[in-house]
């Protein structure tokens, strides 16, 4: 059987996603990071930057995260940042920026475990961008949330088993076993 070289993916966790519909996944991710940590795993957090007459102001109307304190990390993983492999900043969707895709490239990541924030947005894209990459993309569900809300989770998670396979949603009691395998 091949080697496993797995990472967690923790997406956008920043001020400006967290709502009282996202808050709640703040600590199982907290909890998840730090065993992936205490593991010797890789752990790469995505930021999310907007600017000015990006795609999103411009189509969409929409102009948040472009500048502190809305695109800082949480402060409940903020702590972890510099114990993390890196921290991509993205002006796109998913993680597969030429810096990520670089990252992707150099460390050989077989298994891609995505969580955070937005399930229907960010984390169903890089989820599937890794899938389309060619790494075996996970999302955790239950480390996982909208910012709108339940319904749009649940729309995420359900496009997601449509496009990289429900074998592949899967939740944080799942993950255990691939922490423990170095």
């Amino acid at each position: 059987m091949p080697e496993i070289n797995p990472v967690l993916v923790v997406v956008d966790v920043q001020n400006g996603f967290i709502t009282e519909h996202s808050q709640h996944v703040v600590p199982v991710i907290a909890r998840l990071v730090q065993q992936w940590l205490d593991a010797g795993r890789d752990v790469v957090f995505t930021r999310y930057l907007n600017y000015d007459d990006s795609p999103f102001e411009r189509v969409m109307g929409w102009s948040k995260l472009k500048e502190s304190p809305e695109i800082d990390v949480v402060d409940d993983l903020e702590d972890l940042t510099h114990k993390v492999t890196a921290v991509i900043d993205k002006r796109i969707y998913s993680l597969f920026n030429d810096e990520g895709i670089a990252l992707a490239v150099s460390r050989r990541w077989t298994d891609m475990f995505v969580c955070g924030i937005d399930t229907e947005v960010c984390v169903l894209k890089t989820a599937v961008d890794a899938f389309e990459h060619g790494i075996r993309a996970w999302l955790i569900t239950d480390a996982s949330a909208s910012h709108s809300g339940d319904p749009a989770h649940r729309a995420g998670v359900l496009v997601a088993e449509k496009m990289i396979g429900r074998r592949q949603t899967i939740t944080t009691a799942d993950v255990e076993r691939s922490i423990a395998t170095p």
